[in-house]
């Protein structure tokens, strides 16, 4: 039977179960292969920077790492904290970490660095709360023509026309380099680098929508245009990727840089 299709109210976060079913898991191949490429040990001491819903966090957990999360939507938070009850989660901006110098051996950052309005600055904020000898990961999107889901992320992103200065999206930070530019002017510096795919997949048109309108770009259209706009767009930029199956699967690329103090 197909998912239905409901609209979320108008915030980031607002549905956060259906981000948690339908997108957040697509990506977890990502944090499996950061955590492999770190080493995580028992007691590693984890902040992961735009944390949502906690999955990294939680797998990182699981590997024994002591975790600490920091995000912008109190939804997503409660959910992080029912997934790892003995981890610290706090409302809070990226710009400004609510944390002491030196506090962390690890900070991640998956998916979340792109949509500041200044990443060196924001990169500086990390530099601060990593401990010497640390690590810092950045992940983000591949470039567009690596991701099909750039063609559902375009055709929602294209209904908002008044597009406000110093506002970045999903792939502000996937254009080979860029990252590396920003930390190292940030005073941080590249170690090594990966490249994960994770396809988003879907069981039907309805769990596609669903997932989609709760993604950042959905969202901030649905304020602009409403809700019934942004679920036509979603679903008029699907059909290329449907499976025999009645399924939808977009093939994508996801990109990590590791730098240190």
């Amino acid at each position: 039977m197909a998912t239905p299709i409901e609209p979320p109210s108008f915030r980031w976060g607002a549905q956060p179960q259906d981000w948690t079913t339908y997108q957040e898991t697509a990506v977890r191949p990502l944090y499996e292969a950061v955590f492999d490429q770190l080493g995580l040990t028992a007691g590693t001491r984890l902040l992961d920077v735009g944390c949502g819903a906690g999955l990294a966090a939680q797998l990182a957990a699981s590997r024994g790492a002591r975790v600490w999360g920091v995000d912008a939507s109190a939804a997503m938070l409660e959910i992080a904290r029912s997934r790892v009850p003995e981890g610290e989660f706090r409302l809070g901006d990226m710009a400004t970490l609510p944390y002491a110098e030196a506090s962390f051996d690890v900070v991640t950052g998956f998916n979340s660095f792109q949509f500041v309005t200044d990443p060196v600055a924001v990169f500086g904020e990390v530099k601060r709360v990593i401990r010497p000898g640390g690590s810092v990961v950045v992940a983000v999107w591949g470039r567009p023509e690596e991701c099909e889901s750039a063609a559902t992320i375009n055709a929602t992103s294209r209904l908002v026309s008044d597009a406000r200065p110093g506002v970045r999206g999903p792939f502000a930070l996937s254009a080979p380099g860029v990252v590396e530019v920003a930390l190292n002017q940030a005073g941080l510096c590249p170690t090594g680098s990966g490249a994960v795919a994770c396809p988003y997949t879907y069981p039907d048109l309805g769990a596609a929508v669903a997932g989609w309108l709760t993604t950042g770009t959905a969202s901030r259209a649905i304020q602009h245009v409403g809700a019934e706009v942004v679920r036509q767009a979603i679903i008029d930029s699907l059909p290329p990727y449907r499976t025999p199956d009645g399924g939808y699967r977009q093939h994508n690329i996801f990109r990590y840089v590791i730098a240190s103090p």
